[in-house]
């Protein structure tokens, strides 16, 4: 990719032949159509290096604010290395535009961020709506450092009851709507998903398996033993009587759980009434299990039917934003999340912005209660409501029920942000004594932690866990499937040799071998958090050390990351641990030393995720078919041969003729698959 490609990935423009003809106007603005959603359609204006190489700060602005037109749009302010330093949206961008260029700031940050420009690029589009719709998408993908921004940005869990079978199972979804049926959330965590179907099962006996299991069972399972399933696989129940029970819990899950309510209620006696006991009972487990259901919902708000409630709150140079899903008159959990953002932000700018890249990828209910009013309330509420296709409001209630929601929503924000400080408090300490343990220069702030895992050497598996100041940041995990042949099975030495070369040879590769980026502000780092680490912990005594010390000096940074061994006490006990630092003889630290929990803490961790790459790779190589080393062999044709003929084996015993009854499969994939079974 060149140096061109390499500009327009990071302005997330397309690269190379991806990019459209551009046609430059009289006044030097190259028009570029940008490929954009279904909602916004705009152009972007883009004024190249030139017009700011020899220049910085506001006077890059004040080169480029004369060109821009009176409309609306986003602007983009970059530095010289081409990071986006901040995306903001106007309705007008010449006028918004030539306030950064006046001089006069109200804030250190907004100073900074314009001494630190030295491009900017523009995007026109059609109205502010669009500007705003494109702002959150852009500040998601791009991350500006100088922006508000939502870390925790994970896809919802949702409740799903197929449409697609006749016997439709209930089960837990997240991503993309590909199957047919009714899709009930959001839910906050994939944890309140597993509480309510499992309730759900007993009260409605509904099916949970797969469909290929379905369809080969020949006597009911487990769960049809223990009440938690009709069986409508093996007769059990019929398919008119399973329809009634899906069709109940689908109106529990649409709101109308009073109704289901009644009537299991009203045949529970009628049961009764006729001495069918057994029948009785059943209905009566099924109503306790919908009681059960809603009593672990805890506030259930009477005249809301569909709201999202957020609150927000401000301490200690943190925010936290808590957020609570109700549906269908139900409430489906909540969850908090700690933004990236400058303390010197007031609780509504940083709501506002949070609220629009909440919701640039998913769908917004009827209503959305604040604990704060935002600014362009009306504004976002709009842009919501032409993305939905239906009317969505943003209030702040002032008083009643909705009110009290706010009020609950904000005692949560503020212990979780409690909560957190707190912890952020501990961490601080525990790192500070760590660096004073080991005979750092500083507290570490990215701490690095390697450990192998295999069988006898087969399914070998190099794990990094990576711990901060907030804890654990499992968004830079990284697992390395050791692939040297050149390796002894069993070989610990070699395999992180093998682990080592291969993540710092990249990091060298990605982020350069100069100063390390804990000496520069924070805000220098990527998205707040550094990509090289200060120290490294490996499990392992003085022979890994020396395989590890080998690499470092190789690629000459041996003085840069400080290394550190762990190895196992007498016995393995816990608490006996022996240490290897360069420059040190081996030692150990006392039985009750904070640190030394700490060390331990992270070592198991490091552990744990070791195992679980290394099971998770051998459950693979367990269930992987032949076919799938053949080349040109995909999925789809790899599903024709088995199902013509039944086995892997099968398939390698098949004649070229045979190969080629097989829908799908040409001579010369015939050929392919029978030369690769009988090559020798």
């Amino acid at each position: 990719m060149n140096s061109t490609d390499s500009r327009r990935r990071t302005r997330g423009l397309p690269a190379g032949d991806d990019l459209p003809d551009v046609d430059l106007d009289e006044e030097g603005a190259d028009e570029i159509a940008v490929p954009s959603g279904p909602d916004i359609a705009f152009t972007a204006l883009d004024w190249a290096a030139e017009e700011g190489e020899d220049r910085a700060g506001a006077e890059v602005i004040q080169a480029v604010v004369k060109r821009l037109p009176n409309r609306p749009g986003v602007y983009r302010m970059m530095n010289a290395a081409g990071d986006v330093l901040y995306v903001g949206k106007a309705r007008s961008l010449k006028k918004r535009v030539t306030q950064y260029a006046q001089g006069r700031f109200h804030t250190n940050r907004i100073g900074r961020m314009v001494r630190e420009t030295a491009t900017m690029e523009f995007v026109v589009t059609r109205t502010e709506i669009e500007a705003l719709l494109l702002e959150a998408n852009l500040i998601k993908r791009l991350r500006p450092r100088f922006n508000v921004l939502l870390r925790d940005d994970k896809s919802f869990p949702y409740i799903l009851l197929t449409g697609d079978h006749p016997s439709p199972g209930i089960y837990k979804h997240r991503g993309a709507r590909s199957r047919k049926g009714d899709y009930f959330g959001p839910f906050a965590s994939a944890q309140a998903v597993d509480r309510t179907i499992n309730a759900l099962q007993r009260a409605f006996l509904l099916r949970s398996c797969t469909d290929s299991f379905y369809e080969n069972r020949t006597r009911p399972c487990l769960l049809f033993q223990i009440k938690r399933c009709s069986a409508p696989c093996t007769g059990e129940i019929s398919h008119h009587d399973y329809a009634a029970l899906v069709a109940e819990a689908k109106d529990f899950l649409s709101g109308r759980s009073q109704k289901v309510k009644t009537e299991i209620s009203s045949a529970m006696q009628q049961a009764a009434e006729e001495l069918d006991f057994e029948r009785a009972a059943i209905l009566r487990d099924r109503l306790a299990a919908l009681s059960h259901v809603q009593s672990h919902q805890g506030i259930n708000p009477q005249s809301l039917e569909e709201a999202d409630v957020f609150a927000i709150h401000q301490e200690g140079g943190q925010v936290c934003i808590q957020v609570f899903f109700f549906r269908t008159g139900q409430n489906w959990g909540n969850r908090a999340y700690f933004p990236k953002a400058d303390p010197a932000l007031e609780a509504a700018e940083v709501l506002g912005s949070f609220l629009a890249q909440f919701y640039d990828d998913k769908p917004a209910p009827r209503a959305i209660l604040l604990s704060h009013g935002v600014e362009e309330q009306e504004l976002l509420a709009e842009a919501l409501s032409t993305r939905a296709g239906r009317r969505v409001t943003i209030s702040v209630p002032q008083r009643g029920e909705k009110k009290d929601l706010t009020d609950h929503a904000s005692q949560n924000a503020r212990e979780a942000l409690g909560r957190r400080l707190a912890e952020t408090s501990t961490q601080a300490r525990l790192l500070s004594g760590f660096g004073e343990t080991f005979g750092l220069e500083k507290a570490p702030v990215r701490i690095e932690v390697y450990d192998n895992s295999h069988i006898m050497g087969t399914n070998a598996v190099g794990a990094m866990i990576v711990a901060g100041p907030e804890g654990f940041v499992k968004n830079q995990y990284r697992k390395f499937n050791i692939r040297s042949t050149d390796i002894t099975p069993g070989d610990d030495f070699g395999m992180m040799r093998e682990v080592m070369e291969r993540r710092f040879s990249r990091l060298v590769k990605e982020h350069g071998n100069g100063e390390a980026p804990h000496d520069a502000p924070d805000d220098d780092m990527s998205n707040g958090f550094p990509a090289w680490p200060d120290v490294i912990l490996i499990d392992g005594g003085q022979g890994q050390m020396t395989a590890v010390r080998k690499i470092l000096v190789e690629l000459g940074i041996e003085d840069r990351v400080a290394a550190i061994g762990v190895a196992k006490g007498q016995d393995r006990d816990a608490g006996r641990e022996r240490f290897f630092v360069r420059g040190r003889d081996s030692f150990t630290l006392p039985v009750r030393d904070p640190v030394l929990y700490f060390v331990q803490r992270l070592r198991d961790e490091a552990h744990r995720f070791a195992i679980g790459s290394h099971r998770a790779r051998r459950r693979k190589e367990m269930v992987r078919s032949p076919l799938d080393e053949i080349a040109g062999i995909g999925p789809a044709r790899k599903r024709a041969l088995l199902l013509h003929f039944g086995t892997a084996k099968a398939v390698s015993r098949a004649a070229v003729e045979d190969l080629m009854t097989v829908d799908g499969i040409s001579e010369s994939i015939a050929t392919l698959v029978y030369d690769h079974f009988h090559e020798k």
